[in-house]
């Protein structure tokens, strides 16, 4: 009888350092709130069902966040698309209209919370030592 080595166990081609390894890279170049999430959740990278279980979700959280594009990048889509279709004249008329309604609200602020007083505040601590001063002169005379 001939003794025959185990076989070497793969998932998806590579070892399971090589799944370690690639959990790790892909890991780091997700989100932060993701990483926290993974690892409350309890996805880790040791023992070869959790590392096959955090390679699949790492899949999954990267392919959503290839799908879903962040408000900002929605902002500046619709803004282009906006400018595609209007006309000079009417962007101009919509800045004006928009420095106009700024300038509006600018002044009901100034009304309502108006700063006419002045306030100063000195930290240098020989002020404070004056004030301490005083204070233990006033109790002991």
């Amino acid at each position: 009888m001939t003794s025959r080595k185990p076989q070497r166990r793969n998932f998806s081609g590579m070892s399971y350092r090589e799944v370690q390894r690639s959990n790790s890279r892909r890991r780091e170049q997700l989100p932060k709130q993701r990483r926290v999430w993974l690892k409350k959740n309890g996805y880790k990278n040791v023992g070869w069902e959790n590392v096959i279980h955090l390679y699949q979700k790492i899949n999954e959280l990267i392919a959503e966040s290839d799908d879903e594009p962040t408000l900002e990048e929605l902002f500046l889509q619709a803004d282009r698309i906006g400018k595609k279709y209007q006309t000079s004249e009417e962007l101009e008329s919509f800045k004006q209209q928009m420095t106009a309604e700024v300038n509006a609200i600018s002044t009901i602020i100034d009304q309502q919370f108006p700063e006419t007083d002045v306030e100063v505040i000195d930290y240098r601590q020989s002020s404070n030592a004056r004030m301490k001063n005083k204070f233990s002169r006033e109790k002991y005379n």
